[in-house]
């Protein structure tokens, strides 16, 4: 386990500032379940991480970020490739108009560049212009449409199982009559209760694990070839394409935009360099 980002005091004080801004880098991140009364959105400057929150699972690359409301339990399960991160904690009486549910939203341009000059602040007493850019970020975060890139996790203990076995192995090829001996549950139940539990039928739910999977790999710089026999595709031409369809871009594009968003996290790194962050 890491060392919490900022003090637990901190991350529950409705003491000024309204936003405490952090930034961490280190070869892996995992933090233990927790909450805190302020919000928290969170991304990577590098890297994936892996989010847990609500029995839903995410992986979230540089190009996204994850919003969690005051007090909502969570934990960072895992980063993914070398890993820089990011977080800003936002008093809980500026939370009353943002989302009550934890979700992803894409990273706009503008809210990045407004999370960016927060990570300068180090005055607890806000200027005016100061709390103009907390009110852009606050709107970002409000009016910004979510991305639908959790992974439920089913709750029936055999699903799970299965699910977990899946997570660990996902190119285990194994049919769905298979899976269901494995587990001690019938293709009936197992059928019915997956799509009750997930939202989607076991062919979906393993197809998706293995996209945010691919994104992972990616992020980790693993060849396109390597990373598809892995996820259990017997040709590289298929794992392109049902990429592009979830993404709408090949693996290929989407490990080049990865490195395109380094500007970004350079001129984090100056800023640390320059002890011009909140610790």
């Amino acid at each position: 386990m890491n060392t919490p980002l900022i003090s637990p005091q901190l991350a529950s004080s409705d003491s000024e500032p309204m936003i405490v801004s952090t930034v961490n880098h280190s070869s892996q991140r995992v933090t233990q379940r927790h909450g805190h009364s302020r919000g928290q959105l969170l991304g990577t400057l590098q890297g994936l991480i892996s989010i847990e929150a609500e029995s839903c699972q995410w992986v979230v690359p540089a190009t996204h970020c994850v919003w969690v409301p005051p007090n909502v339990q969570h934990s960072l399960l895992r980063s993914h490739g070398p890993f820089e991160g990011w977080s800003i904690y936002i008093q809980k009486n500026a939370c009353t108009k943002l989302p009550v549910k934890p979700y992803i939203l894409e990273l706009s341009d503008l809210l990045r560049e407004a999370i960016t000059r927060t990570m300068s602040w180090h005055n607890s007493e806000l200027e005016p212009e100061q709390k103009r850019l907390i009110a852009v970020i606050l709107d970002e975060i409000r009016t910004m449409p979510k991305v639908e890139l959790a992974l439920p996790m089913p709750k029936d203990m055999r699903l799970l199982k299965i699910a977990l076995a899946l997570s660990d192995n996902p190119g285990d090829n194994k049919k769905i009559n298979d899976w269901g001996v494995w587990a001690g549950i019938s293709r009936r139940s197992l059928t019915r209760r997956f799509t009750n539990e997930t939202g989607f039928n076991f062919t979906q739910w393993r197809q998706k694990l293995r996209m945010l999977k691919a994104l992972e790999l990616l992020a980790a710089g693993k060849p396109i070839t390597e990373i598809s026999l892995y996820l259990g595709y017997d040709n590289i031409s298929g794992f392109i394409s049902i990429f592009r369809q979830n993404f709408g871009v090949t693996p290929g594009n989407y490990q080049k935009s990865m490195i395109n968003r380094l500007a970004w996290r350079n001129f984090t790194k100056t800023a640390i360099q320059n002890d011009k962050l909140i610790k």
